[in-house]
C-alpha cells in the first residue's frame, strides 16, 4: 500500500458535536491510497458513534475506526468481505476488552458503517445504525439496515414506519460493537425492497459509474434530516457543498446528538459507461421489447403472405386458388338459358362451345335440367 494524496474519488467530510452536546462522541476516518501490486486505487472510509458516559462513547468510536482503517489498509484485496469481517470482529474484540479495564469505560461500545471502494467497486459493512446511502441516476436509497430494536419492530409489523422515528425505543441496538460476544458485521446491500437477504448479499462489489455518490452517516444526521432531504442535497450539490449544508441542517432543528457525515462521488472523468436499470425498468424493457418483436413478425407475415403474392415479381402472373364448386366459365365454356322460365319457355341450358386450341383436353361438364315452372 502506498500513499496517494490525489483520491481517485472526490471526497467531502464533517463531523460536529451538534448543539446539546460538549463532546463529540462521534468519530471518523478516510484515507486513499494505491495497492503497491497493481496500483489500483482505493478510498477507505468509516463513521462510528459512540455509546456510553463521559468520555468512554468517544474512546469506544476512536478505537473502532483505528483498529478497522490499520487492519483493512495492511490487507490485499482478493478477498475484500473476509477482510472486512475480520476487521469488525477485531474491533469489537478490542473495544470489549477496553471496557473491562477501568469502571468509566464499562459498558462503552460503537456502531460503524464502512464504505471500502476498490477500484470502481464498492463494498460495505455496518453495525449498529449508522448508515450508508448510494445516490445515483436522481435517486437516494438507504443500502444499509439499522440494527435497532424499531427495525425489528417494522419488519414483524408490530410498528408502522412513520411510528419510529419518535418511538421511545428508536435508539435501542440489538447489535454494537463492544458486546461482550463480537457481531458479525451485517453484508446486505439491498438495491431493492423486493430483494431477499442473500441476495442483497450478492450486490457486494457493486460497480459504480460516474455521478454515483455514497453518503455515510450517524443518527445524529437522520433523526432531524429525512431522506429524501437527503437526496435533494445529493443532487443539487457537491461533496463539501453537501456535508455543509446537511449537518447545517440537522443542527438547526435543534441538533441534540453529534451529526457525521462523509460523501463519495465518483468524477465525471470516469470511463463513460450507463449503470444498469432497475428491475422494474429492466422488466418494463423487457415487455416491450417482447410486444414490439410480435409486432414486427406479424407485420413481416402480413406482406410475405399477403402482399408479396399481389406484386408481379419477376413478371409471374399469380395463380387464383381453385374452387371446384365455381363453375367453369371464361374461355371454355359459356352457359345460356334458352329462355326464360318466367315466360313457361323451358329452362334447359343451352350449350354454346367456343373452340379450343389444338391438342388442348375438352372438360365435360354434368349440366342437370330443370323442370318447368
Amino acid at each position: 500500500m502506498s500513499d496517494n494524496p490525489k483520491s481517485h474519488l472526490h471526497i467531502g467530510v464533517l463531523s460536529h458535536p451538534g448543539e446539546k452536546r460538549e463532546i463529540n462522541e462521534d468519530s471518523c476516518g478516510i484515507s486513499s491510497y494505491q495497492l503497491e501490486e497493481n496500483l489500483t486505487p482505493a478510498v477507505l472510509a468509516i463513521v462510528a458513534d459512540g455509546i456510553g458516559g463521559h468520555q468512554a462513547g468517544e474512546i469506544a468510536s476512536q478505537l473502532t475506526v483505528d483498529t478497522i482503517m490499520n487492519k483493512l489498509m495492511q490487507e490485499d484485496i482478493d478477498q475484500p468481505l473476509h477482510h472486512l469481517r475480520s476487521a469488525v470482529k477485531l474491533a469489537g474484540k478490542l473495544v470489549a476488552e477496553t471496557a473491562l479495564q477501568s469502571q468509566e469505560y464499562y459498558g462503552m461500545g460503537s456502531t460503524v458503517a464502512i464504505a471500502w471502494v476498490i477500484g470502481n467497486k464498492l463494498y460495505i459493512a455496518h453495525v449498529g445504525d449508522s448508515r450508508i446511502y448510494l445516490f445515483r441516476n436522481g435517486n437516494c436509497r438507504q443500502i444499509t439496515i439499522d440494527h435497532t430494536w424499531v427495525q425489528e419492530a417494522i419488519k414483524h409489523e408490530i410498528i408502522r414506519p412513520e411510528e419510529a422515528r419518535d418511538h421511545p425505543r428508536a435508539h435501542v441496538l440489538h447489535l454494537a460493537i463492544g458486546s461482550q460476544d463480537p457481531p458479525e458485521p451485517d453484508f446486505r446491500l439491498p438495491l431493492s425492497d423486493e430483494e431477499s437477504d442473500l441476495q442483497s448479499e450478492n450486490n457486494q462489489g457493486l460497480k459504480l459509474f460516474r455521478g454515483d455518490k455514497i453518503l455515510l452517516c450517524s443518527d445524529g444526521l437522520t433523526d432531524l434530516v429525512e431522506n429524501h432531504e437527503i437526496r435533494v442535497a445529493l443532487e443539487e450539490q457537491n461533496p463539501d457543498e453537501a456535508v455543509q449544508s446537511l449537518v447545517s441542517l440537522a443542527r438547526a432543528r435543534g441538533g441534540h446528538d453529534n451529526i457525521t457525515v462523509i460523501i463519495l462521488e465518483v468524477p465525471q472523468d470516469w470511463p463513460k459507461e450507463k449503470p444498469p436499470p432497475s428491475k422494474k425498468k429492466f422488466l418494463r424493457l423487457i415487455l416491450f421489447a417482447f410486444i414490439a418483436t410480435i409486432i414486427v413478425t406479424t407485420l413481416i407475415a402480413i406482406a410475405w403472405f399477403g402482399i408479396l403474392p399481389l406484386l408481379d415479381g419477376d413478371h409471374a402472373t399469380p395463380v387464383p386458388p381453385t374452387n371446384v364448386s365455381t363453375p367453369i366459365t371464361t374461355d371454355l365454356m359459356e352457359f345460356a338459358p334458352s329462355a326464360s322460365p318466367l315466360l313457361g319457355e323451358s329452362s334447359t341450358p343451352t350449350i354454346t362451345a367456343t373452340p379450343l386450341p389444338t391438342g388442348t383436353p375438352i372438360p365435360f361438364p354434368t349440366v342437370a335440367s330443370s323442370d318447368t315452372g
